[in-house]
């Protein structure tokens, strides 16, 4: 069901494969912040923990048509690029969110998956007016 990102291959389906960027610095940061404000290390630390858990577990798919969210071999969500508004990649350096609008809803998601792939398959099947 999966195939490596190359030009052209919005027939299809490319899985992203999972970044463990956001995760491991939230976790990293957290240890000396520990000696200074240990409740908000805390903070870091779990929501770090909890972003890898995330990473481990879910995989994103372009399909020809949709962008399907999966759980191990469940799929949890699928959205339909004809309901597409709009999507940006926020913070170019190191990405680190993800936003899309459909038509009835909104969506931001951390980047816990391939950027270059992410942005390559969004150019592609849902190209920006």
């Amino acid at each position: 069901m999966t195939t490596s990102y190359t030009s052209n291959s919005a027939s299809t389906t490319v899985e992203l494969k999972p970044s463990y960027n956001i995760p491991l610095v939230l976790v990293i940061v957290a240890i000396p912040l520990f000696l200074v404000q240990p409740w908000v290390a805390g903070v870091f630390a779990l929501l770090g923990l909890f972003l890898m858990f995330q990473t481990v577990t879910l995989r994103l798919f372009f399909t020809p048509t949709d962008l399907d969210i999966y759980r191990g071999e469940k799929l949890i969500r699928r959205f339909p690029y004809r309901e597409w508004q709009n999507w940006r990649i926020f913070w170019n350096p190191m990405p680190i969110l993800f936003y899309f609008k459909e038509v009835k809803s909104i969506h931001f998601l951390p980047i816990l998956f391939d950027p270059n792939t992410l942005k390559a398959c969004l150019e592609e099947r849902c190209p920006q007016i």
